[in-house]
Order: C-alpha cells, then structure tokens, then sequence
C-alpha cells in the first residue's frame, strides 16, 4: 500500500492537468491518420503516462498530455523543462512505437488535418487541394495546424479557418 502511495505522489508530481500548464507551456502535435477507436483510448493514455513517467527523469518537471478528438496526441512541458534532442528522439521513438503498434502515421505533419462537418478528416496535401478545387472544402473549412510550439498557441491558433492558416497559400 505504500508503495501504491509513493507511485501516486510521484505521478501527481510528473503528469499534471494540461489545463494547469502556463501559456508558455511547450508542446509536440502528433496527429493521427485516423481516429483511434473507444476501446483504444484508454490503453493509449496508459502508454503515454507510462512513457511520460520515464520521460525526463524529473519529477519536479511538470507534464501533460491530451488526446484531442481522439485523434491527436498533444505532449506539453513546462517552458523551464529542459527538453533536449536526446529527449526529443525518445518522444519520436515512443510514436514510432505507437505508429507500429496501432498501424497509424503519427509523424506525417505535412498531411492536412481539417474538420468537416462533427468530423476530423486527414488526407495528403495533394488530396486536399483537390478538395479545393472541387469546392468540397472552402476558405471557411477549419484546419489544425500542427506546428503551433506552445499552449497559447494551441489553444488559440491551432484550430483555425484556413484563411487564418498557412494553408491559406492553397486557395
């Protein structure tokens, strides 16, 4: 039981609410070519936390993690976490695995992510253009761009109507 104890301490200390992370709040956008199904999330977030728990080797360091719309994995650190290339090739490491695991591209971020309707489509930039040029998506279509680098930006930049984002050079 004291175990039990000392790895929930630990735990509250490592993985935070990503909603208590500052604005400055570093973060990495993985989306997925497709939506993981209901009975995948919970596994999924088990993988993330473990891997999160190793991540670092801190545990004054504060970490999040979402899964947006079931399909994208959102890690987050705080902006004093010092997060090096070693640390990065273990995140791209861990994706790899997950990539494998699921039969899923999560590393692809030049592939276009936008909502149509109540859903999340993915396709290849060349595909979506040809969506834009038949008028199946317009100016007003919202897309989410991966590339934001903090949580501010996630939370006000990341999903946008193509206009507002760099796709905007495709219409």
């Amino acid at each position: 039981m004291m175990l039990l104890m000392r790895l929930y301490l630990y735990l509250q200390l490592m993985i935070v609410p990503f909603e208590t992370l500052s604005e400055e709040a570093k973060v990495w956008i993985y989306p997925s070519s497709r939506k993981f199904y209901a009975q995948e999330i919970e596994p999924l977030k088990e993988k993330i936390e473990s891997f999160l728990n190793d991540w670092l080797n801190a545990t004054e360091a504060k970490l999040s993690y979402c899964v947006k719309y079931d399909r994208f994995i959102v890690f987050s650190s705080e902006e004093d976490v010092v997060v090096n290339n070693q640390d990065l090739d273990q995140q791209v490491s861990f994706i790899l695995k997950l990539q494998e695991e699921y039969q899923i591209e999560l590393l692809d971020k030049m592939n276009v992510s936008f909502k149509q309707g109540e859903f999340v489509q993915y396709k290849e930039v060349k595909e979506f253009k040809k969506l834009l040029k038949n008028k199946s998506v317009n100016s007003k279509t919202v897309v989410f761009d991966n590339l934001v680098q903090t949580k501010y930006d996630f939370e006000n930049f990341w999903e946008v109507p193509i206009t507002e984002s760099w796709y905007n050079r495709f219409l």
